[in-house]
């Protein structure tokens, strides 16, 4: 149990850091008010992405089958997108696109911190 909190926890910050970061990176399309709304937007993009995100991927299986797995895209856009409207003003997207952008960069990261942390591990 204390290793899935860890994992958690690292995943907590690895997101909050990155939102941070590509809040920077892409100022014109996402904004983030402060440390503490980029904690609490990673926050419940953890719970989203546990909850709701395997849900919404089943209800899209045809559309992700028939675009070769793109609409995928759509759907980790539509969570973040789900994250800023629970999270508030503090945490938005200038549009869905940017919303779509963003977690794609978003998996990225995920991707390369992952294999770095099982290399570690």
């Amino acid at each position: 149990m204390k290793f899935k909190r860890m994992h958690f926890l690292q995943r907590l910050i690895i997101n909050a850091i990155t939102l941070l970061a590509l809040a920077g990176f892409f100022s014109q399309g996402l904004h983030i008010d402060s440390i503490f709304t980029a904690f609490m937007a990673a926050l419940i993009l953890g719970v989203l992405n546990a909850l709701v995100r395997p849900v919404l991927q089943l209800l899209a299986l045809p559309l992700t089958i028939l675009t070769f797995g793109i609409f995928g895209l759509i759907v980790n856009g539509a969570v973040l997108w789900m994250t800023a409207a629970l999270v508030g003003s503090g945490f938005r997207f200038a549009s869905f696109g940017w919303a779509v952008l963003i977690s794609i960069v978003m998996w990225l990261v995920n991707l390369i911190v992952s294999s770095f942390l099982a290399r570690n591990d």
